[in-house]
């Protein structure tokens, strides 16, 4: 009676057991359920649209924008003048509007960490990165080298990928200087542009400068050495092997290549498309399209721009200023 009782037991255990397996396969087999932090951009509204579209493919199809945190910065006008009418709007395309990041992260699997503002993004990633959720960290990546360098540090400590990039990176023709079957052959000078609008609370190129930056180093990709920025929207960069790229403030998006087959244009910028779908490949993946190690040397020889500007122009080393924000990382520990 009692082996009957026992066998019973078990049998009923192990159904148990496969009608919740069952039932979290159903669960996971839909869309990815993707989070908003910082409802004070346009790109909020841009890209919910996009991922959200009932004619989405690929990608975007396995992938749905359900919620959103409005955050926002009161110090900052490009902030605080938006948040109140992009968080409406969001919730008129039915996203639920959550008071806190924490409840956030209860209701959704991925993350789209969008804050205008880039000094509050090492705070709010923090409890993505620890509840292990992929996180896509928008334009400007931080405030600061050192907080960029927290991030990268945290993302390593609970093997939680991320990435972060402007959307200039994947235009298919900056993409394409990249390869080895350029048709510039290896690239030996850059001259990459874009507009580069200064906010008073970020590094001059972090605000707006990092569009144009983002496409230099597209291009050329690391191992850049030196930072000199003699005029105030221009700024050249020396990398290994004497190879040269240089940022320059405009108001056009694009780059010139001179390389060892040929010289000329490397494309025109493309809009967000080609990002919202790396973004929405990359939380299906958990691979990012950007090593973080590139986008810290980005992030560095913006910051070696400013340091140059601050000494009149002289040459300032990208491990100079790494070094900086190391220990200003190691003192407030």
């Amino acid at each position: 009676m009692r082996a009957r009782l026992l066998c019973w037991c078990l049998l009923v255990g192990f159904a148990v057991a496969m009608l919740v397996v069952s039932v979290r396969a159903e669960e996971s087999s839909g869309p990815l359920r993707a989070g908003i932090i910082g409802l004070d951009t346009s790109h909020v509204i841009a890209f919910t649209k996009r991922i959200n579209d009932p004619k989405a493919t690929g990608d975007l199809a396995d992938v749905t924008v359900v919620a959103g945190y409005p955050g926002g910065s009161p110090d900052v006008e490009a902030s605080a003048g938006r948040v109140g009418g992009y968080t409406e709007q969001l919730r008129g395309m039915g996203l639920e509007i959550c008071d806190s990041i924490d409840e956030l992260l209860t209701k959704v699997d991925v993350v789209l960490l969008e804050s205008v503002d880039g000094r509050p993004h090492l705070e709010q990633v923090r409890p993505v990165l620890a509840a292990g959720k992929r996180v896509f960290i928008d334009k400007p990546f931080a405030g600061s080298l050192a907080d960029a360098l927290e991030i990268v540090r945290l993302s390593k400590e609970h093997n939680t990928p991320f990435f972060s990039s402007s959307s200039t990176r994947f235009s298919s023709g900056f993409q394409a200087v990249r390869k080895e079957t350029s048709e510039f052959g290896e690239v030996k000078n850059c001259v990459a542009s874009s507009p580069m609008s200064i906010e008073p609370h970020h590094p001059d190129l972090f605000w707006y400068g990092v569009h144009g930056v983002e496409i230099l180093y597209t291009i050329m990709g690391p191992g850049c050495e030196t930072v000199t920025r003699a005029e105030q929207n221009k700024v050249v960069g020396v990398w290994k092997g004497g190879r040269r790229g240089t940022f320059v403030g405009s108001s056009e998006y694009g780059a010139t290549v001179e390389g060892t087959k040929a010289s000329g244009s490397a494309g025109k910028y493309e809009g967000y498309a080609p990002l919202v779908a790396e973004i929405c490949k990359f939380f299906k993946t958990g691979k990012p399209p950007v090593d973080p190690e590139e986008t810290l040397e980005l992030f560095a020889f913006m910051e070696a721009a400013d340091e140059s500007k601050r000494q009149g122009g002289a040459s300032v080393t990208i491990e100079e200023v790494m070094e900086k924000a190391r220990k200003a990382n190691a003192a407030r520990k």
